[in-house]
Formats: C-alpha cells, structure tokens, sequence
C-alpha cells in the first residue's frame, strides 16, 4: 500500500496537537492541511498554499454532494433561528412546566422536554434551564443535576436525528470515506444501521430515567442532591453560578404554545408526506430528492413560524428576517470546519495516511479491538479539545480504512468515532454544550464538570465494554446489554459512593 511513510501520518496529528493546544479547531484544520500540501508539493511554501487552494479547499466546496449539504445546512440553520428566538420554545417549557410536582416527574420532564427540543444543542439548555429553575428549586433538586440534565439531553439527543445539522455533518464525513473506500451503501441508511452502536448517546440518555425512578445518587451529584434535599440550598454556599445574562422567558412578550409546536408539525408533514410521494419506504430516494425535501421542509417551517410570530405581533416582518439570518449566519463556522475537514481527509488520502496506519496495525492491532480503541482516542481527543464535531473529523478518515483492512465491524467502529468524541465533549470543562448548561442551570461551571464526570465516567465504561464486545459480536442488539451494564453500574456506584435519595417531595 503506497504512502508517504511516517510524514502521512503527521497531518492528522498536527490537527490533534493544535487543537489540543489553541481550543480552535478550524486554525488546526487548516494548518495540518497546509501541512500535508506542503509534503506534497516538495516543500515549497507558494506552491503548497496555492495548490491547498486550488487541489484541495476549492475541491471539495464545489463537489456536488458537498456543496449540497452546505447549502442544507444554512436552511438548518435558519430555521433553528427562528424557532429558538421566536419565543414558543420557552413557552412550551413553561407549559410543560406546569404539571410538575414532583421530583422524578421534574427531572422525566426535563428529559422529554430535551428530546422535543432535539434540533439546537446549544438551544436546548438556554430554553429548558431557565424555565425549569423555579420548579426544581421548590422541588429541592439541586442545580447541579439540572445541568447534567440539559446536558445529557443536548448533544446526545441531537447526534441521533440525521435530518439535522449533527447528522448532516455526519453523513458529510462518512459519504467521502465511504466513495473512497468503494462502500455502495447509502450513506443515510448506514447512519441508521450505526444508530444501535452510537452507546454514549443512548446510554446517556438512558442513565436518566434511572436515576429519577430509582432515586440513586453517587459520588458528588449525590452530596449535592442530599445538600438539597435537606436544606433547601439549590448549589453550595461558595458556589458561583454562571447566568444568564437576560431571562429568556421574559424576552418574547405574547409568544404562544404554537410558535413551537406548529413549526414542528410542518417540518416533519413535509419531511414524511415528500418522502412517500417519492416512493419511501418502498424505493431508495436519490440523494438530490432527500436534500431539496430537508431543504424544502426547514424553509418551509420556518415561514410558519414567522407567520405566527407577526401575527401574534411578537416580532415585526424585518425582526422575523434577522432571526432567520442570525440563525443561517451561526452555521458558517460550522460550514468552515466542514469544508477544511474534507480538505484535510483529501489530503491524507493523497499522503496515504489510511494506508500507512492500517500496515502498521496490521499483525499488531486486531480487527475486534479497532470500536474500543477509537472511542478511547476519540475521548481523549474530544476532553481536551473541547469539540466532538473535530474529533469526528480527525478520526473518520481513519476509521473507515481501519474497519475495511483489518475487518473490524463497520457500523460499530463509526459508532465508536461518535460516541468517543461525544463522550469527551461530555466531560470537558472547556465544552460549548458543558458552559450553556451550566448557564442555563445558573450553576457553578467547576460544581457541574465534578458531578457530571462520574455519571459520564459510568456510561463511559458500559461504552467501552460493549465496543469490546462488538468486535466479537457484531449485533445492534448489544445496546440492551449497555443498558443493563449502566443500570447494574448505577446501582452499584450509588451503593459504594452515595445512596438512595427520597424522591416524596411534593410541590403543593
């Protein structure tokens, strides 16, 4: 297998150093890209750049089915806009809000209420914290859980949808590893089969329905919770809780129930009603259909939306623009990471990179050890980073190649890339979705990294455990083993580091 020896092996770990180093993934991107250029292109820097450029960057942006989804995910990122700054989403938590009285059903409804908000990680925890405060407070659950509660709720919902910009960005990632390794398999259906094998997220959001109907607590979340309880104290009396810096239910005067529900309802009549005119689930939709349907769908929910939010005159025609462009304008960054991630993969294939590290590893790293072994590094990569979307970047290239050599289960070794960078992002102090939750939850940050570690910790190694497995056994029906693994592990941990915790608190 050709390759550019050891020197291919350095852009991608110029990418981890730098982003490691500087926290932005985008300079690190690019430099371990220009890196590669440079190889290629015998050391001379005009060249290198211009070539990067020209090769590489311009490449992979006017490909067909890139440029595709860059386009899909500015309407993504329109709607999500809308539907975040409207005002319905607080509403509806405020709605929700209201049939709480006790504590497991406060902590379920958090739960269902981050499911529901499954399109805006970063959105979720400032809709939901804030109108869940008063409620939890009252009900003696601490602030410290309500953060881990938007947190295990935002990015683990939302790196399961593959209609919005998490799977987007996924299917991007896996449609160029996928054309190169010769893989026929459309890429939306290998998402679904990847679904079962994506164990931090589900086992996540399984731990907290567990935990609410149990009552069980360990380690530092069960100090706060007992802390809490019998004191009414929502964080402790040193802490320094993060706010917000306005009271998002406060902001939207005359919002109502439907700005929320009725744009979803849009979205998904489009999404499903264009899908079975054009023959799903009985053909295969072509790619171009299923983007312009996405497409079609998010523009359209988004007028919606703004139709009810002028006419309940809670924004103005040019107010409901902005909120539509501010939302198109925050995906450019992620539009940015996307092209110069292909860019890199492109360059790593011209380096050979795959080839090398797949003829290192074989005779010395074995086919079922590949899923555990890229969700160790993916984690690693991801906690001190502070980014799951770089890490899958850095690691799908390599993924992909790995699990064709070496005979590693495909889908379970994809898996592993996004758990593992999900997984780190989940722990890290220094994570976007780690800081809004402590915002939303107007929790002390530190406070909500210590308690959350050791529950993230507990999937963690149910993860690792059934991606050991999965080598062996390559069955979907491995996630109900997770789902034993963190329940028995939950029980435990309570048993060795903390207790039962009552949960008869009522709300008068």
């Amino acid at each position: 297998m050709e390759s550019y020896g050891f020197i291919s092996i350095l852009p991608p770990l110029i990418a981890v150093i730098l982003a490691i180093k500087t926290k932005n993934v985008i300079s690190a991107l690019f430099w371990a890209g220009l890196f590669g250029a440079l190889a290629l292109n015998g050391w001379n820097p005009v060249f290198a750049l211009q070539n990067f450029i020209k090769d590489f960057i311009f490449v992979q942006a006017s490909d067909a089915y890139n440029s595709n989804l860059l386009v899909m995910m500015i309407f993504i990122g329109g709607f999500v806009g809308v539907l975040t700054h409207s005002g319905g989403a607080p509403v509806f938590a405020n709605k929700i809000a209201s049939y709480i009285n006790t504590r497991t059903k406060a902590q379920l409804l958090v739960w269902f209420g981050g499911i529901i908000i499954f399109f805006s990680d970063s959105g979720n925890p400032l809709i939901l914290g804030p109108s869940f405060q008063p409620v939890t407070d009252k009900l003696r659950i601490s602030r410290e859980k309500l953060a881990w509660l938007l947190d295990s709720t935002s990015s683990p919902v939302c790196i399961l949808i593959p209609f919005i910009g998490w799977g987007v960005y996924i299917l991007g990632l896996m449609q160029k590893e996928f054309e190169a390794a010769s893989i026929t398999m459309d890429t939306l259906t290998a998402f679904m089969h990847v679904l079962p094998f994506q164990f931090y997220a589900i086992g996540a959001l399984f731990l907290i329905p567990v935990i609410a109907f149990t009552g069980y607590e360990f380690s530092a979340m069960y100090k706060a919770e007992k802390r809490t309880i019998e004191t009414g104290q929502p964080f402790w009396p040193d802490a320094k809780p993060v706010r917000l810096s306005v009271d998002i239910n406060e902001v939207h005067k005359g919002a109502t129930l439907s700005m929320m529900v009725v744009p979803l309802i849009v979205l998904f009549i489009c999404i499903f009603g264009l899908f079975i005119y054009h023959g799903f689930p009985f053909k295969r939709l072509p790619g171009g259909i299923l983007r312009a349907t996405l497409c079609f769908s998010y523009f359209t929910a988004a007028i919606s939306c703004m139709l009810l939010t002028i006419k309940n005159k809670v924004k103005t025609p040019s107010e409901c623009f902005k909120m539509y462009m501010d939302g198109a304008k925050e995906v450019v960054l992620i539009l940015m990471i996307l092209v110069l991630a292909w860019s890199l993969g492109s360059v790593c294939k011209a380096l050979g990179t795959a080839n090398y590290i797949v003829g290192l590893a074989q005779g010395t790293v074995p086919g079922w050890a590949v899923p555990a072994l890229l969700f160790i590094t993916g984690a690693g990569i991801s906690f001190a980073t502070g980014s799951s979307w770089g890490t899958f970047a850095i690691l799908m290239p390599l993924a992909v190649p790995m699990s064709v050599a070496l005979g590693a289960p495909l889908f379970a070794t994809i898996g592993s890339v996004l758990s593992g960078g999900l997984f780190g992002d989940h722990c890290s102090p220094i994570s976007d979705t780690t800081v809004l939750s402590s915002m939303g939850a107007a929790c002390d940050h530190l406070d909500h990294v210590k308690t959350q570690l050791p529950y993230a910790m507990t999937v963690g190694l149910a993860s690792v455990i059934c991606y050991t497995i999965a080598g062996f056994i390559d069955t979907p029906l491995l996630v109900v083993l997770l789902m034993a693994l963190v329940l028995t592990f939950g029980v435990l941990f309570s048993k060795k580091w903390g207790e039962k915790l009552s949960n008869k608190i009522e709300l008068q």
